[in-house]
């Protein structure tokens, strides 16, 4: 495994590498967890070579407070993923590589998904995540890129990025990771205390019986259901939930046998913010 520290050194790395082979990539914050490396296992089954970077990108945090208490623990980042066996490429920017005049992000269109859920409670996310994503697609230039369905709309974000910059990148969506308690894994889950950690099981149960039901009760149930799983707890706060098509995102109000449906959760426990989602038909 080799760590490269700036995109000069990783692009020269990967010249030596792209005849006849196959290049996988995986985009991290860091903060690793079986879920990421469930990622980095996919990729490396395969690809020929694995390209991980490590980057917290400022520009996709729309709370400066969660931006400065992300965790960041790279050595043991580095720890997990030199367990793995296959060849790994690490590459760890700085801020400066990535935005050597300004911290900003640019600006897309994603046809209006960008808009939906996320979009509504976090102004800008989206356009962090392309101008981030961008830049390192166009360094690693990989044959394929793996992401997890915890984050499906930034999975759909960055299936349509990949259409608007025309990208030669397959992306690959892998499936939530989740705690033996049913939590999904995500590295915001260092944050939560034993308590915290145990009581925001209840986002997952409650995805888990919206889909047990959703052929026996209208949208309109199922939304109140939710509303009063979270109103009887005093330790998760719902942000929201929704219902939408697969498809387009957009909120179902009604359910239509053609469609596709998904549910979707974000929830504060203490200061965490947690996300998560699943398959209802």
């Amino acid at each position: 495994m080799n760590i490269y520290t700036n995109s000069d050194s990783l692009s020269l790395a990967l010249s030596t590498y792209r005849d006849n082979k196959k290049i996988g990539f995986v985009p991290t914050m860091g903060a690793l967890h079986k879920g990421h490396l469930s990622l980095v296992q996919r990729a490396l089954q395969e690809n020929d070579w694995v390209v991980v970077s490590i980057f917290v990108n400022p520009t996709q945090f729309d709370n400066a407070g969660d931006l400065e208490k992300y965790p960041r623990t790279l050595k043991e980042d580095i720890g997990l993923l030199s367990s793995l066996k296959g060849t790994i490429l690490v590459f760890t920017p700085e801020i400066s590589d990535i935005y050597p005049k300004k911290v900003v992000s640019k600006q897309f269109d994603y046809g209006g998904i960008e808009f939906e859920m996320e979009g509504k409670h976090r102004k800008g996310h989206f356009d962090g995540v392309g101008t981030i994503v961008s830049f390192l697609f166009k360094i690693v230039q990989p044959n394929f890129a793996y992401f997890g369905e915890k984050d499906f709309q930034q999975l759909q974000i960055i299936k349509k990025l990949v259409q608007l910059e025309k990208f030669q990148v397959e992306i690959v969506g892998c499936p939530i990771i989740r705690e033996k308690n049913g939590l999904a894994m995500s590295s915001r889950n260092k944050r939560l205390s034993k308590e915290q950690f145990e009581k925001a099981a209840m986002i997952s149960k409650t995805l888990e019986e919206v889909r047990k039901k959703f052929k026996t009760h209208t949208i309109s149930q199922l939304n109140e259901l939710v509303k009063e799983r979270f109103l009887s707890n005093d330790s998760i706060e719902l942000e929201y939930f929704e219902i939408v098509n697969e498809k387009n995102l957009k909120t179902a109000k009604r359910k239509h046998k053609k469609n596709t449906y998904r549910g979707f959760i974000a929830a504060f426990a203490g200061p965490v913010r947690l996300i998560d989602n699943m398959p209802l038909n």
